[in-house]
This record gives C-alpha cells, structure tokens and sequence, in this order.
C-alpha cells in the first residue's frame, strides 16, 4: 500500500479523538457515503471488495501510518472497498472541514496527500485489470513487493499477508519457502528480506 515516505501524518490526529476497534470488526462499509477517511495509528485492517453473491475479494493490508478509504473521500462517491480491523486498532478519522484546517496549518502535505491518492488509485486499478485473480503465489509475490520497505525488508506476519492475499497461514508460509528455495527472499524471525525483487516481480507478472 502507498506510504507516506516518514510514515507521518500526525497533523491529522491533532486535535481529533481516536477510535478503537477490535479485530472482525468494520472501519468502514462499502457502498456508504464517504463523508470520512481513517488515518490508522496503530494496529493492522483489511480493506476489501465484496461482490453481490458474497465472495470478497481483498485489496491490501493497511499498516500503522496508512491512510485508508481517501479515495472515495475524494471523489466523493459511494465507497467502493470495506474496511476491517485485522488486530486491535485505534483510528482517526479525518473530516472535510478537519482536512481543511490542517492544509492551512501544513499546506506542505498538500502533495504528498495527492501522491499517496495516486497511488491508491493506481492499486484499484491494477486490481481491476485482474492482476488479484492471478494464482495466491503470483499474489503473495506482489503484496510482498508492495509491502517491502526501501531496505527489502517485510515486517508483516504470515497472518496478515494470508489476510492481504486471501489465503491461509499454512499457504503463506509454503509459498515463502518455495520463493526462499528460489533465492528470491530470506526469511527470520519476524521479518523477511526480498533478496530478488525483480524476480519476484517478473514472477507476479508473467502470463499464465
């Protein structure tokens, strides 16, 4: 998911009250007016698309520092994702008359707010065009790139990228081994280093 690059947009909790929810429970709805967006503080969620026969079909895992639901905030339009707490999580959310008075007082996060949009759109799309239907191992190789610091490390555990791919614990871990057989990444406790993101890439991307 697209980040802020210091992880930092603490302007948008000055000021507001926090609020907490427990994991399974919803941040926010699709379908809803988007009169709202969340800056996730601590904790991890998941956002998601659910189709009218009930599948879901899961976009990303928010960490601590995400934005999530700006989007539709934006365009002011029906949300077009859910949003569920993973873990225990504490949430600001963030108000068109509040946006507005952090610009005034912080207009330099004017761009990076517009970057991090562009990027969020750009994660809808790629997940239009298909790409989050491709088999879970060509999905975990791209949730492992998009969630790798500028170091390669990723800080998630199997539990959270199960949830950000849509598969189990047991097939996150499989398929890491099966990549670390591969030379693509290490793994260690807590952590895993993408040794070859290219290939992982390339792996993501290949035609069926």
């Amino acid at each position: 998911m697209p980040q802020f690059e210091e992880r930092s947009w603490a302007p948008l909790a000055v000021g507001r009250r926090e609020t907490s929810y427990t994991p399974g429970q919803i941040i926010y709805l699709q379908g809803t007016e988007a009169k709202e967006f969340y800056y996730l503080l601590e904790g991890s969620a998941r956002s998601y698309i659910s189709s009218p026969e009930g599948s879901e079909l899961v976009l990303t895992l928010h960490r601590p520092g995400d934005l999530m639901g700006e989007a539709s905030f934006f365009d002011a339009c029906p949300r077009v994702s859910s949003a569920v707490a993973v873990t225990p999580c504490r949430v600001i959310s963030v108000t068109k008359a509040h946006l507005d008075h952090v610009f005034q007082l912080h207009p330099e996060l004017a761009y990076p707010m517009l970057r991090y949009l562009a990027r969020t759109v750009r994660l809808l799309s790629d997940h239009v065009d298909g790409i989050s239907f491709r088999p879970a191992d060509r999905r975990l190789a791209s949730t492992l790139l998009r969630h790798a610091g500028e170091d390669g490390l990723v800080r998630n555990t199997h539990e959270e990228l199960g949830a950000a791919v849509g598969v189990s614990r047991v097939t996150v871990s499989r398929t890491l081994s099966q990549f670390s057989a591969r030379g693509w990444l290490k793994q260690s406790y807590g952590s895993l280093k993408l040794l070859d993101p290219d290939a992982l890439r390339a792996y993501s991307q290949a035609e069926l």
